[in-house]
């Protein structure tokens, strides 16, 4: 048995090694006939062509640069103040007799309305003795004109009766020198004659006193004239009438009060316009009056109002007012700029221009379009007025340079000279450093990497150039796929 397995062993053993020294042989002359195969290849194979590839082209968007007409904008922001703001105060002093049932806070009231009187029974006493007074001293006044007609008449009585007397006693002298009457009847008629002469010295001295009796009388009618005037004005001043269409404001009084004068009665806020101080950025304010030219010379003389007030004129800033947090952006009112705030906030570095609101409750519509009231919070966006300026998007201003293509479809990169930005918007300086020609191609779209001289293919954008004049002229957002005939931002 053992024998049997030794035979077995022997055997496989030398089947072992046949394989390995065969696999020894074959395996190199394998290696070797595929080396010569592969020279062999090699060497009748014709050479292989060297192309050169370049640069690869890049499809790029281009705009053409040209002047559109562009208006400058910014943002302030304010409260809503009424443009006449009545605080009432009590003129005269009394009880309160009469208020008008919608005096109260929010209360709308037209023009002329009485809303509020004090009890005028002592001031109306006051006017009856004034007006007595006048009676009494324009009755004095006719009087005196009666006694004076009566004392000239008198006086020509006296006259004619002297004149009569003395042509008596000329005749009596004659008479007493020729002894025909006796010196007792010339001495008669001397006394008649001193007496008519001495009626006739009263009744002119009478008459002289007549003008300064009359010029007292006058003054004493002047003064009743005054103290009734002063009597009805005091009157008047008993009831309180509106001056305008108004809306109240807090009322500081009640019916059967009695008040002081000078003490407080209630607010009236003017409803015809209303006022808005809408702060703006210094910076922001910059670009609206870039390049206006206010007056002959080239500065402003803030101090005199003439001329300030025709700078604020040529300015002609178009003022477009919302309220903040109005969603839907819709609900606008038109203003007009009428002065600058008297100084910069040195904090916040901006400035206060005062905008009007004409007619603010007109148009209202409950829910969607409500009146501008006092306090309320609001945006004001201001628009220059439209001026041809050189204006690229801001996408296509990359660290101060621009891309372009050129006509022979390449790229170039150009310094430009940059004015100020607006949004997405990049306005250019008209100086010659501007850096690009009117009627160059101007590339919009991101190139990585970006190598001088790279071949583009260039394709116009033509819509994108629409949207940009209506941003320019602020119909609409450069990333708005429509326009509504306003902007937000």
């Amino acid at each position: 048995m053992a024998t049997l397995i030794s035979v077995a062993i022997n055997q496989q053993h030398k089947q072992t090694m046949k394989k390995i020294l065969q696999n020894f042989i074959v395996l190199p002359l394998i290696l070797i006939t595929a080396i010569v195969i592969v020279v062999t290849l090699v060497k009748i194979k014709d050479p292989i062509e060297h192309l050169d590839a370049g640069y690869p082209v890049k499809a790029v968007e281009i705009i053409t640069a040209s002047k559109i007409p562009f208006r400058a904008r910014a943002m302030a922001f304010g409260n809503v103040e009424p443009a006449v703001t009545l605080n009432t105060k009590s003129e005269v002093s009394g009880k309160i007799s009469f208020m008008h049932a919608d005096l109260k806070k929010g209360a709308s009231l037209p023009k002329g309305t009485v809303v509020l009187r004090i009890e005028p029974t002592t001031f109306e006493f006051s006017l009856t003795e004034s007006q007595a007074a006048l009676t009494s001293s324009q009755s004095t006044l006719a009087q005196l004109k009666v006694e004076e007609k009566s004392a000239k008449d008198a006086l020509s009585i006296v006259q004619k009766n002297l004149n009569v007397e003395l042509k008596e006693l000329e005749r009596t002298e004659e008479l007493r020198k020729k002894g025909i009457i006796s010196q007792s009847a010339l001495d008669k008629e001397n006394q008649k004659v001193l007496s008519l002469r001495q009626q006739l010295q009263d009744i002119e001295g009478k008459i002289a006193s007549f003008d300064s009796r009359r010029n007292a009388i006058k003054a004493l009618i002047k003064q009743s004239e005054s103290q009734v005037d002063k009597s009805q004005d005091t009157l008047g001043r008993t009831e309180v009438y509106l001056p305008f269409d108004a809306r109240i404001g807090t009322v500081s009084v009640e019916k059967g009060e009695y008040v002081q004068a000078g003490s407080m009665l209630f607010e009236a806020l003017g409803i015809q316009a209303v006022e808005i101080n809408a702060q703006i950025s210094t910076k922001q304010f910059r670009p609206l009056v870039t390049g206006l030219r206010f007056i002959k010379e080239d500065t402003v003389d803030l101090q005199n109002p003439m001329i300030l007030q025709a700078a604020l004129s040529s300015m002609r800033l178009e003022a477009r007012v919302r309220l903040v947090g109005d969603a839907s952006h819709l609900t606008t009112w038109e203003g007009t700029l009428i002065r600058l705030s008297e100084s910069v906030d040195p904090i916040r570095d901006t400035i206060g221009l005062v905008v009007a609101v004409d007619k603010p409750y007109e148009g209202i519509i409950p829910g969607k379009r409500p009146p501008l009231l006092k306090g309320m919070y609001t945006s004001v966006e201001f628009f220059s007025p439209a001026k041809p300026t050189l204006v690229l998007p801001r996408k296509a201003v990359h660290q101060g340079r621009v891309y372009i293509a050129t006509d022979k479809n390449t790229l170039a990169i150009r310094a430009v000279n940059i004015l100020f930005t607006q949004g997405d918007m990049v306005v250019l300086s008209e100086s010659e450093e501007t850096g690009i020609q009117i009627g160059e191609r101007i590339i919009i779209s991101d190139v990585v990497p970006v190598m001088e001289g790279m071949p583009l293919k260039v394709i116009v954008a033509t819509e994108y150039e629409k949207r940009l004049r209506r941003a320019a002229m602020g119909e609409q957002t450069m990333d708005d796929s429509h326009t509504d005939g306003t902007s937000s931002h």
